[in-house]
């Protein structure tokens, strides 16, 4: 019984830690970068402040990349006033 333990833990434990180093490979594209987050306290208008607040750092850095990259609409004021 104490031979099984002792080969058997060793095994469990590398298994464990190839899965976990795939996590974490994985996770290392999806995270938000340290300098994303600086850049965005720094240079962050209202709309991007409400939605940190709203909606946490990842609609915030979302509507932060969209302004930075020209992906937004330059008429979102044009609505019909009344």
């Amino acid at each position: 019984m104490t031979a099984w333990f002792v080969i058997a833990v060793p095994i469990v434990i590398m298994f464990f830690a190839l899965f976990m180093e795939r996590v974490e490979a994985r996770l290392r594209h999806v995270a938000v970068q340290e300098d994303e987050v600086e850049e965005f306290l720094e240079s962050a208008r209202p709309d991007e402040v409400k939605a940190l607040y709203g909606h946490g750092i990842g609609r915030a850095l979302e509507l932060f990349r969209l302004r930075r990259f020209g992906g937004r609409s330059k008429n979102l004021r044009s609505r019909p006033r009344r």
